[in-house]
């Protein structure tokens, strides 16, 4: 409040400046039009009574008089073209005109050169969307909503400028790359499957296991249990791999239910098997991955009732929201499953809620 009344402030002094200005040059167009003999008793009338002003003031002991700012302006222009001024100065010195003059000069140009530095502004309409999307999707960092906005066929922005009109700010997160460029060499060919548990209202436990491919981070199977056996696991792959869809490469870790049988399948379908390391989840990255933003992004935000509950909203999350419409880092902000896009920036927006409005879908709509 303190810094709007401060704001307000300094514009009233501008209006009673440009006002007092304005003034003085009434006057002076009134008086160019007057008979020289009334102009002239006009001005001894006045320097008469200036010089008994100033007579009384100097016996009161006022030697510095209080200038207003329009009378500071009017006699920097005054100097400006009047060659005869510094005889007609009565209440201050030539001095201290001079030096109203530097002060004018001064403010003018840091007029001239008061646009702030650094990258120029978007438009407004990419300032309101980067809003928008950062106050409806909390979850989102800079880098999200970037290649978003991307992907509706607006120019890619700069993270830096993206975090500068988020409300509330962007996220940064430093990640390692040391185990991932192994994996860069077998993306197009391997799989990656994991467990996640998920505990339900009444404390009872999911557990869902999701197979995932590296390429285009597509889910290609998923499946929830309350009670996870080998033989649940292996008829999951099975359906997983039908059709002869399946990788060179299946990268797992050591959990106790693969047992040997996961194994066995894996080899009679003639799939590689790559395990992680004991207690080096980091090793199977892109599933581990998934698995985050899954909690990140859905559970975390609500609370399951049941095995249907939870089979419903993964269901919308992946189908309507992860493959169609999140875009990944990893692929250079596109989606697992690419649409054709528009090449020119719509003239609207329209938002879709997914997931009652944790997240939403942005499609271009004619204006």
């Amino acid at each position: 409040m303190s810094a709007l009344f401060a704001f307000l402030n300094s514009w009233a002094g501008v209006g009673a400046t440009l006002g007092e200005l304005l003034q003085y040059g009434w006057r002076f167009v009134k008086n160019l039009f007057l008979p020289r003999a009334v102009l002239a008793a006009r001005v001894l009338a006045a320097e008469s009574q200036l010089a008994l002003c100033q007579e009384r003031l100097e016996r009161q002991g006022v030697r510095r008089h209080r200038f207003s700012d329009g009378f500071r302006w009017l006699w920097v222009l005054l100097a400006g073209w009047w060659s005869d001024w510094p005889r007609y100065v009565r209440l201050m010195q030539p001095a201290t005109v001079k030096r109203w003059h530097e002060w004018g000069f001064r403010l003018f140009w840091r007029g001239k050169s008061s646009r702030p530095p650094g990258r120029p502004a978007i438009s407004l309409q990419l300032r309101v969307l980067i809003r928008q999307m950062s106050r409806e999707n909390r979850l989102w960092g800079a880098e999200r909503i970037r290649d978003t906005i991307a992907l509706l066929g607006f120019p890619k922005l700069d993270v830096e400028t993206v975090r500068k009109y988020m409300v509330g700010g962007g996220t940064f997160r430093q990640r390692s790359s040391t185990w991932l460029s192994f994996l860069r060499n077998h993306l197009q060919v391997s799989w990656a499957m994991d467990f996640f548990t998920v505990t339900t209202v009444g404390f009872g436990r999911l557990y869902v296991l999701v197979v995932l491919e590296h390429g285009r981070r597509r889910v290609v199977h998923w499946a929830i249990t309350a009670h996870p056996t080998l033989t649940w696991v292996i008829q999951q792959l099975r359906e997983a791999t039908a059709f002869g869809l399946q990788p060179h490469h299946q990268f797992r870790d050591n959990d106790r239910i693969y047992g040997l049988g996961v194994a066995g399948f894996l080899k009679s379908c003639q799939i590689g098997e790559v395990r992680t390391a004991y207690g080096c989840p980091w090793q199977n990255p892109f599933v581990e991955r998934f698995v985050g933003s899954v909690r990140r992004e859905v559970l975390d935000h609500v609370i399951v009732l049941n095995e249907a509950h939870l089979e419903r909203m993964l269901k919308e999350y992946i189908e309507e929201f992860y493959h169609t419409d999140r875009p990944h880092q990893g692929l250079e902000g596109q989606v697992p499953e690419p649409t054709p896009r528009p090449t020119q920036p719509p003239s609207n927006v329209r938002a879709i809620p997914v997931l009652g409005g944790l997240h939403h879908r942005y499609v271009a709509v004619a204006a």
